[in-house]
């Protein structure tokens, strides 16, 4: 064991009469990455907030390189050294990276801000760390993972020891988690600890030291990483075996009917000739790296996206869809990546959103049908397992998992033919993902052809009976379920093989 920087001892918190935290244990080594692993809900986010004196917790003490503190709000939770990376940026986006560094403890010079030394130490802060970010930048112009960069440079310009990451990577593409991890390195070699959550195990195995399981707000275990598996952290996390995770019963398809079939499809500098059918009942994954052009593929299907040339045909024959209420209304439907831009009215009853796609089945005349309607909500809400106190909530106040069985119940509630799934457990916890892979299992069981688009690999491989690589904007290659494995798929995403030739 090493020098522990960090104790957290029988933390309880509850809220109006109910305990979020019940006795929660964790702590941190010295220069140590420790995951913290739970399903949404299960009290990671109370557990940090008790940390960053955001919440007070009800009993229980925390104690900082052996000493006992206490944490009444954010700029004690700094001065403690602690700094908290949160999954939303809050950076002021139309400051630069300088500003936003020094914000509320400005370098004054004879009354004024002195810019030129904000600039030359916010430089200096930001070449410790390798970053390559420059300080004068507006934060606005940089990416999501620049962002996060930001973020992580300012916590530690605090004097921040102690670093929580919150899903850091979930908005990120595989080059720039690469860099995230380089930064956590060198954090490590600078004896800064890290509390790490997310929700990939890939991510955990590689970078962490070890995790700690909370379940229903209780502690579960910690377990040293190098020393456990993802079936275990499972098992403890919500008490099944990974062998059941991927809820998936293949078909056989060979005399199944084509539903979709896409030709040569082509949106001149963002896709080119882009070919391939599924089936009734298959689910055909697409793979490749972020801003390949699959995303692009699939709006242009659904008709969000105008395409130059090539043919789409649905049930053999051609359709040319202008818009997404024709796909729609053709039997076409796409649960978008982004479940909060471009998925949910936030703002919204559940109710409103489940239906909101499909109002055309209870309309008659001008007039909806409230019996109807309320069928609809009951029987996906049943169906999908959303758990909320009542469909009239908004659905901003839902946990990620449950946003997401409540975009894919609007998009049923079409009752398709054909349904695009772009990344459809992105930002979700273990259990939703299996209660929406036990859904899409489902689904394809009933005859419906499934296209799902994703960036996890064990999910492509475990759910899907084709597979189509995306590179730059083209086919690189199509594998059949027997072809399937992480290693195989990357050759043709990040181009290690041969171009592909379309079958004729």
């Amino acid at each position: 064991m090493g020098q522990t920087v960090l104790e957290m001892k029988g933390i309880k918190k509850s809220f109006s009469g109910i305990y979020a935290l019940s006795g929660i244990d964790f702590s941190l080594e010295l220069g140590e990455v420790h995951a913290l692993l739970g399903e949404n809900g299960a009290g990671k986010s109370t557990l940090i907030k008790v940390l960053g004196g955001i919440h007070q917790p009800d009993c229980g003490e925390i104690r900082i390189n052996g000493e006992k503190v206490k944490i009444h709000n954010v700029p004690e939770a700094r001065e403690n050294g602690i700094g908290i990376i949160h999954q939303e940026i809050v950076l002021v986006p139309y400051l630069t990276v300088a500003q936003n560094l020094f914000l509320g403890r400005e370098i004054i010079k004879n009354g004024m801000v002195d810019m030129a030394e904000t600039n030359r130490r916010a430089e200096e802060m930001i070449a410790a760390l390798g970053v390559n970010i420059r300080a004068e930048t507006i934060v606005e112009e940089l990416t999501i993972a620049q962002q996060q960069m930001v973020e992580i440079v300012k916590a530690v310009s605090f004097n921040g020891r102690i670093i929580v990451m919150d899903e850091p990577t979930s908005s990120l593409s595989n080059e720039e988690v690469e860099q995230l991890f380089e930064i956590i390195e060198k954090l490590k070699e600078e004896k800064v600890s890290i509390i790490y959550i997310s929700h990939r195990m890939e991510e955990l195995f590689r970078i962490s030291d070890r995790v700690t399981v909370i379940r229903d707000g209780e502690y579960v275990g910690t377990k040293k990483t190098a020393e456990t598996n993802p079936n275990e952290l499972v098992a403890m996390m919500v008490g099944r075996d990974l062998e059941s995770f991927y809820s998936r019963d293949f078909q056989e398809l060979e005399k199944a009917d084509t539903v979709l079939e896409v030709k040569n499809l082509t949106c001149e500098g963002v896709f080119e000739d882009i070919s391939f059918k599924v089936r009734k009942g298959e689910i055909l994954g697409f793979a490749g790296l972020v801003g390949a052009g699959r995303s692009e593929i699939m709006e242009s299907i659904f008709g969000a996206r105008p395409h130059q040339s090539g043919e789409i045909l649905l049930d053999g024959k051609k359709v040319d869809f202008k818009n997404p209420m024709q796909a729609i209304k053709a039997g076409v439907s796409l649960v978008p990546e982004d479940r909060k831009k471009q998925g949910l009215v936030l703002e919204n009853s559940v109710s409103f959103n489940l239906t909101l796609a499909s109002l055309r089945f209870y309309m008659n005349g001008i007039a909806i049908s409230e019996k109807k309607k309320k069928a609809v909500i009951d029987r996906y809400f049943e169906r999908l397992r959303i758990k909320a106190a009542s469909p009239e909530i908004e659905a901003g106040s839902l946990s990620g998992g449950n946003q997401q069985k409540v975009v894919l119940g609007k998009w049923l509630a079409t009752e398709p033919n054909v349904l695009i799934l772009d990344e459809p457990t992105r930002g979700v916890d273990v259990n939703a993902k299996f209660e929406i892979y036990s859904t899409i299992n489902n689904l394809a069981k009933e005859g419906i052809a499934i296209i799902m688009v994703s960036s996890e690999l064990p999910e492509i491989i475990n759910m899907c009976d084709n597979v189509c690589v995306i590179r730059d904007g083209r086919m690189a290659g199509k594998l059949s379920k027997e072809e399937l494995s992480q290693e195989g798929i990357m050759k043709y995403a990040a181009g290690g093989v041969e171009e592909y030739e379309p079958e004729k």
